[in-house]
């Protein structure tokens, strides 16, 4: 017997029914990119294909940091606290511009890298008012709201989950040639 599929957006995430959906989406997309990584086994993580491209890992720090630094730096207007700093690694890009390879982490650390930091957005957006959740930030190179912030995470998350699925594709040819 099969499971039958719930295709409806939850409502218990914020009391709000303008930021609730935002929040549901951001969670389905994590859902999604956990199911993508269900089969990846340990020596999947820090396989690099041949063209020298980003290992499963190496992306999986990429979307912790990057979710981390819009909450921190676009939304809070704030410096990352220690106990942040400490769950990422030390530079995300090398000094081509290229992400930092990060080697050597299991599949369940980087996980639990992506819960922590999810952890800590929800917190902030579950006591945000509708009013918050709009209003622009001004930075130096452009204005931003919370709810784009949401936005672009979700892209952000999509985008990754295809290469992570590509890099797992590639890793179990790879693996099983060998």
């Amino acid at each position: 017997m099969t499971t039958r599929r719930r295709n409806i957006v939850g409502a218990d995430l914020h009391p709000d029914p303008a930021i609730t959906p935002w929040l549901w989406a951001l969670q389905d997309a994590r859902e999604r990119t956990l199911e993508e990584l269900a089969p990846v086994t340990p020596a999947m993580i820090d396989w690099q294909p041949p063209d020298g491209g980003s290992t499963i890992g190496t992306v999986l720090s990429h979307l912790a940091t990057v979710e981390a630094d819009w909450l921190y730096v676009e939304v809070l207007e704030q410096p990352f606290p220690p106990e942040v700093v400490a769950l990422l690694p030390a530079e995300m890009r090398d000094a081509r511009g290229r992400l930092t390879q990060v080697c050597g982490i299991t599949l369940e650390s980087h996980l639990e890298r992506l819960a922590q930091v999810r952890a800590l957005l929800l917190a902030v957006f579950q006591q945000m008012d509708l009013a918050n959740f709009r209003q622009a930030r001004t930075l130096p190179d452009y204005d931003v709201t919370p709810e784009w912030v949401l936005h672009h995470l979700l892209q952000h998350e999509a985008e990754h989950r295809s290469q992570l699925g590509a890099l797992r594709a590639g890793a179990e040819r790879h693996l099983t040639l060998i």
